[in-house]
């Protein structure tokens, strides 16, 4: 059952230092993990998101403290939309749903691993990742 977008009373401290404020907003986020984080200016922590059992990385979204409690307790991802300022579970008016398998903190806290199983397009363009646009490498030459 999705969390309720409904406000939320006291925030949990954060123990980091100048590089990890605390939450922008309030949230139920277990204090322990709250602690492990290091957020951007505005709060965010960076996701990446891969499918679960063939690891292709399928986006790259932003939790806040709640955003993250609301994957954790819902098993839905749950996403923090920077241009709308509002909370978006991914999938919720597309139809295009993540299954939440594990979440990772990798070990500076200022990033999060999502596994998730994706169904349909990961991408809001129709693609089944973000990530389709490649780039030219140009690759040193080989010194002998």
């Amino acid at each position: 059952m999705p969390a309720s977008d409904a406000p939320v009373n006291g925030a949990p401290a954060s123990s980091g230092g100048p590089a990890a404020p605390g939450p922008a907003r309030p949230s139920r986020l277990d204090p322990a993990i709250a602690a492990r984080l290091r957020r951007t200016p505005d709060g965010l922590v960076a996701a990446v998101v891969r499918q679960h059992d063939t690891g292709e990385v399928l986006m790259v979204a932003w939790m806040d403290d709640e955003a993250l409690h609301r994957t954790l307790t819902t098993g839905r991802a749950t996403y923090w939309s920077r241009s709308r300022q509002e909370y978006w579970v991914k999938g919720a008016t597309s139809g295009h749903h993540q299954y939440v398998h594990s979440v990772a903190l990798d070990c500076d806290g200022d990033a999060l691993l999502v596994s998730v199983d994706q169904v349909g397009a990961a991408c809001h363009t129709g693609h089944r990742t973000c990530f389709f646009t490649e780039l030219p490498v140009s690759s040193p030459e080989a010194t002998s």
